[in-house]
């Protein structure tokens, strides 16, 4: 029988093992446990009959499923939603925040405490907080500890909003199962105390060194694989620079870990056996071993694994000996990439790296290698400079964002990191046990580090993060990528090359961000969680109703929705509830207003207008309304003086009511004078708000309750959304659609249009509408 190895090389079955890893990872996540069955039974057969090509990729297929198929499994069932749960497991990881832990749990038993209760079982991993006071005195919760804690969790969910960050799928590539937080009573308890282990030594004692805060930060994330220890500030310089990738374990220092010892030890093999030193293959074992040794430092997390597997598939392919070709390996590294850890399927940095791996391998191919130093400099520079734009346009693709300082910042800030700042902090390791010269690469490595972050924060300076619209992402990708592959591809003439780049460097001239035509209205009531956050968009306005929540960990959701610089005309806070105005710090430090509007005597930390019935507003053809509160507030709740806005676009009508009760909806009817098109349903769908009165006289064809999922209010009300539901109301809510995105005032009439749209369906609209049910009644139905 030919080896396994000669059968996938010769046969070429490096691309087929991919693609069937690939498979299985779509298989896994949508599919269910019938068709796993399917293909252990296809297996068998494969088997059976000696078919040992097409068994192995069957195989492969079936595993990677396998493995997401358990994951999937795993997630909380949601009738254990908020029910007391007893833990026990190990802490992955433990960070403190102020008052408040966060910590990471690999469950090894999780039961109900009440009966009759679904089982959890097949819990594995959770995220969890827990406040400072939960703990008994003088305890710490410790990365490697094993507890038992009783908490309260819910499936994995997240806000959905156009272009923010999808927090539901980083719960995903990350494997958590649930979120919640531990229960104060019964206090927790350590059942096995943490043992340190030699990455968490390393860390205490780097702490112990007198190193300034930022580079011992860099050093820990650059030579151990800490980037958790990064803190925002470092993070926002190297997203705006476009050097991230220097700051986490990634190929580029695995292979340099790997090559250098590569390098010591045929130097080593020479010295004992000058005449058959290119033949000893136990040098090429050591860098190996090298690999998999810093990998394992680091933690084996998901980039040091992929940077481990594939430096030791490159080792493979320069040694020469039965190796694969290049492209070969390519493929055969992604597909024990993803059999190893099939959620790196979603993960971006596996693209990011990959993506810059074949570009490299199209570049180099068949080209002589560079000679002298020159040379090799010559080759640097330009190879980053054809990488610079395809990982761009995998950046943007990813994260919404062009760095325009990182193709110059990289030219110099690569081999700065890589060929000073990574060796001196290994260095300094190597060399701990001399603490003299330890410390003396240490101080060079900060030296380093403290110019490097000059030198990235004088180009952020002069080119700032630019986030495009959303609209110009894919074109701009596309021509990022098409510039990339211009001057990548051997062969091409070079007039076709500078033809072609002129052509693409125009093309943020043909691009345009798409605007309401004037007379429409674009409303978007975003996914916030428990509180409201509506915008309000025509050719030429710009206004928010509310600022969403502000939660006890200092998080707004508003920080999440727009990048730092935004312009709003108008921001009305309905009222100084937490829920409404929890977001305006945020927006205040991060974005311009020109005025703010909210009730008479509400407190806020910016001057504001009084929003007070009466005043109106019209642009590009909108007209803006405000109906409520009277001047007069004395005797009003919080509740009921609630800014209440009514916004008329040609044929069609917004109401936004706020926390405003029945009492005042009553008082509401004569001015509306006939039905609505779209209500913001009031108080998040509380049964205090949408009398029954109000509900038959509005008469809403569109019903949109800002609520958060799973929320201890039970919003929106059994009762209300009955209430609507009589009236021929069309019902949305964010907690389960997202954020819901309509457009006013269009001839073609209105559309909707929702960020989860409901299984075979577009939103509600057309075939039917979406009608919702409080979450703790029933789950949605359609109709």
């Amino acid at each position: 029988m030919v080896p396994i190895r000669d059968d996938v090389m010769r046969c070429g079955l490096a691309m087929p093992l991919a693609f069937a890893a690939l498979g299985g990872g779509l298989t896994g996540h949508l599919a269910s446990t019938a068709l796993l069955q399917a293909l252990g039974l296809a297996l068998l057969g494969l088997a059976a009959g000696r078919r040992v090509r097409e068994a192995l990729l069957v195989l492969v297929m079936l595993a990677v499923a396998a493995q997401l198929l358990v994951v999937r499994g795993g997630e909380l069932a949601p009738g254990l939603s908020r029910q007391d749960l007893r833990l026990e497991g190990r802490l992955l990881a433990a960070s403190r925040e102020g008052r408040q832990w966060r910590l990471d749990m690999a469950v090894s038993d999780c039961r109900p405490l009440a009966t009759g209760l679904p089982a959890c079982s097949g819990l594995s991993r959770v995220r969890l907080s827990a406040f400072a006071g939960t703990l008994p005195p003088g305890s710490a919760f410790r990365a490697g500890a094993t507890w038992r804690l009783v908490v309260r969790l819910r499936p994995p969910s997240g806000f959905a909003n156009p272009g923010a960050f999808d927090y539901r799928a980083w719960l995903w590539r990350e494997g958590i199962q649930a979120t919640g937080y531990v229960r104060q009573a019964p206090p927790p308890r350590r059942l096995v105390p943490a043992s340190p282990s030699w990455r968490q030594r390393a860390l205490a004692w780097l702490d112990d060194r007198d190193l300034p805060p930022r580079p011992a930060r860099w050093l820990a994330a650059l030579t151990l694989g800490a980037s958790q220890r990064l803190e925002a500030a470092d993070w926002d310089l190297l997203n705006a620079s476009g050097t991230t990738h220097l700051m986490v374990i990634s190929g580029l220092h695995v292979g340099l870990v790997a090559g250098f010892t590569l390098w010591l030890g045929r130097a080593l093999a020479w010295c004992l056996a000058p005449a058959g030193w290119r033949m000893a293959v136990w040098p090429w074992w050591l860098a190996a071993a090298m690999a998999v040794g810093y990998a394992g430092l680091a933690g084996l997390e998901p980039p040091a694994l992929r940077a481990m597997i594939m430096t030791l598939l490159g080792l493979w392919v320069a040694s020469g000996r039965h190796a694969p070709g290049p492209w070969q390996a390519w493929w055969l590294a992604l597909g024990l990439v993803v059999v190893v850890d099939p959620l790196s399927i979603w993960r971006p940095g596996l693209w990011l790296s990959f993506v810059a791996v074949a570009l490299l391998i199209l570049v180099w191919q068949g080209r002589a290698r560079p000679r002298g130093w020159r040379g090799w400099l010559w080759a640097l520079g330009r190879t980053q400079l054809l990488l610079a734009p395809l990982m761009a346009a995998a950046v943007l693709l990813a994260f919404g964002r062009l760095a325009p300082a990182g193709p110059l910042v990289n030219l110099f800030a690569v081999p700065l990191v890589g060929s000073l700042m990574v060796p001196l902090g290994l260095a300094g390791w190597l060399l701990a046990w001399v603490p003299l010269l330890g410390d003396a690469c240490w101080w060079l490595f900060a030296r380093l580090a403290a110019g490097l972050a000059m030198a990235l924060s004088w180009a952020v300076e002069l080119l700032p993060l630019w986030h495009p619209p959303a609209a110009w992402i894919l074109p701009l990708a596309l021509g990022l990528g098409l510039l990339s592959l211009l001057w990548a591809l051997p062969g091409l003439d070079r007039r076709l090359r500078l033809v072609g780049s002129g052509l693409l460097a125009t093309l943020p001239l043909w691009l345009a961000t798409p605007l309401p035509a004037p007379g429409t209205l674009w409303v978007r009531i975003h996914d916030v969680g428990q509180g409201q956050l509506v915008s309000l968009r025509t050719a030429g306005y710009r206004a928010l109703v509310d600022t969403g929540p502000r939660f006890g960990s200092g998080f707004m959701p508003l920080s999440s929705l727009w990048p730092p610089g935004q312009h709003f005309d108008d921001v009305i806070i309905g009222h100084a509830d937490r829920d409404h105005a929890g977001g305006l710090p945020g927006l205040v430090a991060d974005h311009r207003v020109d005025r703010y509007l909210a009730p008479v005597g509400d407190s806020h930390p910016v001057a504001t207008a009084p929003c007070s019935a009466g005043r109106r507003w019209r642009r590009d053809g909108v007209e803006f309304r405000v109906l409520w509160p009277p001047e007069a507030v004395a005797g009003l709740s919080d509740n009921d003086r609630s800014c209440v806005l009514l916004v008329t676009a040609g044929p069609h009508r917004l109401l936004i009511t706020g926390d405003a009760g029945r009492r005042v909806e009553r008082s509401l009817l004569p001015a509306l004078d006939g039905p609505v098109t779209v209500l913001v349903a009031g108080h998040h769908g509380s049964r205090t708000s949408s009398g029954a009165g109000f509900v038959r006289r509005v008469s809403p064809r569109q019903v949109i309750f800002s609520a958060a999922r799973d929320n201890p209010f039970g919003h929106p009300d059994p009762v209300v959304v009955r209430r609507f539901r009589g009236a021929g109301s069309c019902l949305w809510n964010t907690a389960r659609d997202g954020a819901v995105t309509l457009r006013l005032g269009r001839r073609e009439g209105l559309v909707v249009e929702a960020e989860r749209p409901p299984a075979g369906r577009r939103g509600g609209v057309g075939g039917g509408c979406l009608a919702v049910e409080s979450p703790p009644s029933m789950p949605d139905i359609h109709r």
